[in-house]
Parts: C-alpha cells; structure tokens; sequence
C-alpha cells in the first residue's frame, strides 16, 4: 500500500503548481492562453472540477518537485466546437431592460440572467438589429493544448 505523505499526486490532492497552457493553432509561437511560471503558483484541489478531468489525469501519479508537458486534443480537452451554441438572442434579454444600453466588443464575455433566473455567459460574436450573436462554446473548445506544469508542493 503506498503512504499517501509520499508526495505523489492522488485523485483528491492539493497541489501548488505553475502551469502554462499554450493553444496548438498551428502557428509559431504557439499562442500562450495562460501562464503561471512568471508570477505567484497557483493551487488546484484534484478532484473538485476546477480543471477538466482530461487535464487533471495526467497529473496524478506526478510527485512534488516534477516537471513535465501533455498535449490534449481538441476533443479531449474541452470538446470540437458546436455551431449550435451560437445563438441569436433579443438584445432585450442581455441588457434586462437598462436604460444604459452597454457597448459591447467582438469577445466581450456577456454574462446575464434569463427570464426564468438562469444565468449565463457567453462570448459577444455581433449584432443583428435588435439581436446580439452570443457563443456559449467553451472558449477553449476547438483547441488543442500544450501543457507544461512544474509541481511545488503536493498535501
């Protein structure tokens, strides 16, 4: 039976860490989407949904001090993207009825409740007339990753 004070990584650890996540578009210099390395770690309780389980698993079984990459696909990591989670919605219904009616920019994340108390949030893609295009894909959908992570401390 292994010592859970070995400082491996289980599926319900702490972890301190940096990380970097870099999008695989093709193109050179891959696109960094974040990266912890130049500033403060971050932490992440395993198990808990704070990082997709696809992007969670590789970690497990790491110990403290390991640095390693993973690449995930697409599909594995947040999914292809949906063209259905676009959608067309009254102008109305994002703004709630405010006088103040907000300027919005191409990839703004528009957040807003519905009439039955739902909230969402979803990415400003434009308008047309009285209605505003929003994506409710994922904002990593469609990529592929390149994950580097460094791991500090294991509890």
């Amino acid at each position: 039976m292994t010592s859970r004070d070995d400082k491996t990584i289980h599926n319900d650890s702490y972890l301190t860490l940096h990380y970097k996540i870099l999008l695989k578009t093709g193109a050179l210099p891959a696109e960094e989407f974040i990266n912890t390395f130049n500033g403060p770690p971050a932490t992440l309780h395993m198990g808990l949904g704070q990082w997709a389980e696809t992007m969670e698993a590789p970690l497990i079984g790491h110990k403290e001090g390991d640095q390693f990459s993973f690449e995930l696909s697409a599909a594995e990591a947040f999914g292809e993207r949906n063209p259905e989670l676009v959608q067309t919605i009254l102008e109305d219904a994002v703004i709630n009825g405010s006088d103040d009616i907000p300027v919005f920019e191409i990839n703004d994340r528009i957040e807003f409740t519905a009439p039955n108390g739902s909230r969402y949030s979803g990415l400003f893609k434009g308008r047309d007339g009285e209605n505003v295009i929003i994506d409710f894909n994922h904002p990593l959908a469609g990529q592929a990753l390149h994950i580097e992570v460094k791991i500090i401390g294991v509890m």
